[in-house]
C-alpha cells in the first residue's frame, strides 16, 4: 500500500510539472529542481539535538548568505573532518566516533547544506565543497571521511581546490555519476523532455559543469593523496558498480568490497579498516 501511495505521488507530481512546462516553463523547471535538490529529512532543532551532539564545541560558520554548523570532538593535533550524506546529519557517525576516538584524534562533523543545523534548503555538492573548504581552512584536517553523497562532495572538494592539508581520504557508499541520480529522478516522476533538457541546463548554467562530467570517476583521476573507498555490494541505493568506478580512477586508493551492509555501511569492522587506514604507520 504504501509502495503504491509512493508511486501514485511521485507520478501526480511529474505529471502537474509536465503540464506546467507547457504553460510556465520556467516556474515549471525551477520546481522540478526544487524537488530534486531539497532535503525532506535531515534537519535538526538546537533544542532537541541528538545526545551524540550535545558533547560537544559547536560552532556557526557563515559562507555569503549561508550557515553552517561544525560539532567538534577535542582531542590532540590530528584532526579528522566527517562529511555525512543526503538527508543525513553530523549525528550519523555515531556508530564510527569510538573507533576514531581510540586515536586520540580531535574529529570534527559538519552540517551539510539544508540538513542538520546548516541553513538553507537547497543542496548541491559545488555549496557542500564550499562548506567543506571553509571547514579545512578554520581546522586544517589531514583526513577527510564521507558517506554518500558527503564522499563525493570530499572527491570534488579535493580534485577542484587541492588542499595540501588533507593526506588521505576515505569515501563510504558513494555514487561516482551525477547522470544516473538525474535520470533516475527524471524516470521516478516520469519528467518530459522540456524538463529533463533545462535540468541539465541548469547545471551547466549554475556550476559550468556538464552532467556527464560531474563524475566521482573523473574527480578521482585528479587526486593524488592516499584514500580507502568501500562500497557494498547489496547496497541498493548506490550501486556497487559505482564504488568500482571511482576506484577504477584513483590511483593511489585502497578498494574494500563489503556484503551485507547495505548503504549505511554501519559495520565494526569497516570501522575498524577504516581506523587503521589512518593512522598506519607510514
Amino acid at each position: 500500500m504504501k509502495k503504491l501511495s509512493y508511486f501514485l505521488f511521485t507520478k501526480s507530481i511529474g505529471l502537474y510539472i509536465n503540464v506546467l512546462s507547457f504553460v510556465f516553463p520556467k516556474e515549471a523547471s525551477r520546481l522540478a529542481y526544487a524537488f530534486f535538490s531539497e532535503p525532506r529529512i535531515g534537519k535538526l532543532s538546537k533544542k532537541n539535538l541528538p545526545e551524540i551532539l550535545q558533547d560537544t564545541q559547536t560552532e556557526t560558520f557563515q559562507q555569503g548568505e549561508h550557515s553552517f554548523q561544525t560539532y567538534t570532538w577535542k582531542g590532540n593535533d590530528t584532526i579528522i573532518l566527517l562529511v555525512h550524506g543526503w538527508e543525513s546529519n553530523a549525528s550519523r557517525w555515531e556508530n564510527m566516533l569510538p573507533y576514531l576516538k581510540k586515536s586520540g584524534s580531535t574529529i570534527i562533523a559538519i552540517d551539510g547544506p539544508a540538513h542538520g543545523l546548516s541553513s538553507g534548503k537547497e543542496f548541491s555538492i559545488p555549496k557542500y565543497a564550499e562548506f567543506i573548504d571553509l571547514a579545512v581552512q578554520k581546522f586544517k584536517p589531514q583526513y577527510l571521511i564521507g558517506h554518500s553523497i558527503g564522499g563525493k562532495a570530499c572527491l570534488y572538494y579535493q580534485s577542484s581546490y587541492q588542499n595540501t592539508t588533507v593526506q588521505k581520504i576515505v569515501i563510504l557508499g558513494s555514487p561516482s555519476d551525477f547522470k544516473i541520480i538525474l535520470h533516475n529522478y527524471i524516470a521516478l516522476l516520469s519528467l518530459n523532455t522540456k524538463i529533463s533538457k533545462a535540468l541539465e541546463d541548469h547545471y551547466l548554467n549554475y556550476f559550468k559543469l556538464k552532467i556527464e562530467d560531474f563524475s566521482g570517476r573523473l574527480f578521482a583521476a585528479k587526486i593524488d593523496v592516499k584514500g580507502l573507498i568501500a562500497h557494498d555490494i547489496n547496497d541498493t541505493v548506490v550501486l556497487f558498480e559505482e564504488g568500482k568506478k571511482i576506484a577504477s580512477n584513483w590511483k593511489n586508493a585502497v578498494f574494500i568490497e563489503t556484503k551485507g551492509l547495505g548503504h549505511s555501511m554501519h559495520d565494526d569492522e569497516l570501522y575498524k579498516k577504516v581506523a587503521h587506514f589512518l593512522f598506519e604507520a607510514e
